[in-house]
């Protein structure tokens, strides 16, 4: 796909990377010449200088042949402008990145007026990514397929659980419908059969439906108690859209902010809410405001230090369901060593919202895949299949099908009941079919080997 850019940001920036090496053709835009020239001496891209609601940039950037728009500037009125004028200038869809709480409230009719594909708001995407991981307290990452219907997570087996040196045929035992999908294994990802062996320290991906992953956290001794109580150090975008969806479910939130007008505006948005001002790197402060009895703790200030001491004091002393909000990447390996709970970097949840759909797009031009999700370190995918029509995959039990290796076939969905399947379990039409393969499909036939 032809692809244009506009803002070379944090959010531009990852996309042009990850976009680029997928193989399509990408042009970025900005009008900050400096960063711009770091995006195009790093990435194999076109750049042109200049404002994304210029007719003349959107010209010199090929908007007439572009196949997508995609504005993430800081500015919400001008991704929404270029986003306009990039329709009436070429035929391509559009994606804009739209932040501010007030323009989220219209975005289901600028999306209609405007003719948006879609829409992202890092801050909103990450506190919805949070929000699923609460109500989950076991696991560190949530994914969801089949409109939300199928939940993928991930955990960490530790040296107690009753998991360890288990075979994964030995799973019945514990009487639920899930599949563990995929395995991290330090360096390694493994797509495992029945024969594999869970070992201390793994982190486990597991398919199945919202009930069954339950029952599944239950029967081998992770707690699974809802979380009702919340400290959200930091007063951002991230804490007031987090807090609005966890006090609209009944749950308490206390809000630790530094700025004093930030703390009084907080107050009037979420009159629900505690909201105390003072220094959440105050030990002391923390401790006042009952951190140690607290159901989970999240740190969403802007410095990333500061979360991560915060982070690492709470698990220290409580038992409380740990996030942490990071702005930037670096030291990834080091930061993966530290015992941070579940983390969150906004620009790329956000990156990958976008990236979903241009996966959904490219693959659906000549497939049926409805959904693709870059999962286990981003070195395999969960797909999803719309199956259509009788088919060499079809009617047949998955015991007689020939599967390529390093691929599960992890979930069905028929007609809203969800089925972990067995050898004895056939596709039919009308179903769609979750896969999780490192190798990669075009079509839902393609799983045979």
């Amino acid at each position: 796909m032809k692809i244009i850019i506009i803002g070379a940001g944090k959010v531009g920036a990852t996309l042009a990377e990850h976009l680029s090496h997928e193989g399509h053709e990408i042009t970025v835009v900005d009008a900050r010449a400096d960063v711009l020239r770091a995006v195009g001496e790093r990435l194999d891209v076109m750049t042109v200088e200049g404002s994304g609601a210029s007719f003349e940039t959107l010209q010199e950037a090929g908007i007439e042949s572009a196949n997508l728009l995609i504005t993430v500037t800081g500015a919400d009125e001008l991704n929404l402008l270029t986003c306009l004028i990039g329709r009436k200038m070429g035929n391509c869809e559009t994606i804009a990145r739209v932040r501010s709480p007030e323009h989220s409230m219209m975005l289901p009719q600028l999306r209609y007026e405007l003719g948006l594909s879609m829409s992202v708001n890092p801050e909103q995407d990450c506190a919805t990514e949070m929000l699923r991981v609460l109500r989950v307290p076991s696991a560190i990452h949530v994914d969801t397929l089949a409109r939300g219907r199928v939940e993928l997570l991930k955990f960490h087996v530790d040296s107690t659980s009753p998991l360890v040196d288990l075979k994964l045929a030995e799973l019945g035992r514990f009487r639920t419908k899930v599949l563990v999908c995929g395995v991290e294994r330090g360096d390694q990802v493994i797509i495992p059969d029945g024969d594999f062996i869970i070992r201390a320290g793994d982190l486990l991906s597991i398919v199945g439906a919202s009930s069954e992953t339950a029952v599944f956290f239950k029967a081998i001794g992770i707690a699974t108690n809802p979380v009702k109580s919340v400290i959200i150090a930091g007063g951002g975008r991230i804490a007031f859209y987090l807090a609005k969806q966890l006090l609209s479910g009944g749950i308490s939130v206390k809000i630790i902010e530094q700025d004093r007008a930030r703390c009084e505006q907080l107050s009037e948005q979420l009159p629900k809410a505690q909201i105390i001002h003072g220094d959440a790197t105050d030990q002391q402060l923390l401790l006042e405001c009952g951190v140690r009895n607290v159901d989970a703790f999240v740190a969403t200030t802007g410095i990333n230090e500061e979360n991560i001491f915060m982070s690492l004091y709470v698990r220290s002393i409580s038992k409380a369901k740990v996030l942490t909000k990071l702005n930037r990447s670096g030291f990834e390996n080091i930061i993966a060593t530290l015992n941070l709970g579940s983390i969150f970097y906004p620009r790329y949840i956000a990156a990958e919202r976008i990236l979903q759909y241009v996966r959904g797009k490219e693959a659906s031009r000549s497939s049926s895949i409805e959904t693709l999700l870059k999962i286990l370190n981003n070195q395999a995918e969960a797909l999803e299949f719309g199956v259509t029509s009788q088919s060499e995959v079809t009617g047949v039990p998955l015991m007689q099908l020939k599967l390529r290796k390093n691929l599960l076939i992890s979930a069905i969905n028929r007609n809203g009941k969800i089925i972990i399947p067995s050898g004895q379990d056939c596709i039919e039409p009308g179903d769609t079919v979750v896969v999780v393969t490192t190798e990669r499909l075009t079509k839902l036939t393609d799983i045979r080997g």
